[in-house]
């Protein structure tokens, strides 16, 4: 789902912005996460999972996108990479975070954690961030 459709996200932004594929890929990944412990059954699973997958797609060349508005031309590899960075240290915190959690309240609450995170995350993009007109 992630691989496909984000071939569709990507230009999607460029038409409709940034702002509102980014929250709703976010809400959408976290209603995904939090299904995953709360319904039993491969059919609630592979929903979550294809939802994960759309979810993700509308977020990940929205941000690769979002970033490369509002970077000058000559420091814009240096700025996905900073983001690239930060964005791929957060897997490893994440990994992390879910595995204390997970020890000490279970799996259940592992995965619902990580999925409230993400809507809280996905508020915080609604709130805070600003549309750009386009390309800087």
């Amino acid at each position: 789902m992630w691989g496909v459709l984000q071939i569709a996200t990507g230009p999607l932004s460029d038409r409709i912005g940034r702002k509102g594929l980014i929250v709703a890929g976010m809400w959408v990944q976290a209603i995904a996460l939090v299904m995953v412990p709360l319904l039993n059954g491969f059919s609630w699973w592979l929903t979550a999972s294809i939802l994960l997958g759309l979810g993700t797609a509308m977020v990940y060349p929205t941000l690769i996108a979002a970033i490369s508005d509002v970077a000058h031309p000559t420091w814009r590899a240096r700025s996905l990479s900073v983001y690239r960075f930060w964005r791929d240290l957060g897997y490893a915190v994440g990994a992390l975070l879910a595995g204390v959690i997970g020890d000490t309240f279970g799996l259940t609450w592992a995965i619902a954690g990580i999925g409230m995170l993400t809507f809280l995350s996905g508020t915080v993009v609604a709130v805070a961030m600003q549309e750009q007109e386009g390309p800087a």
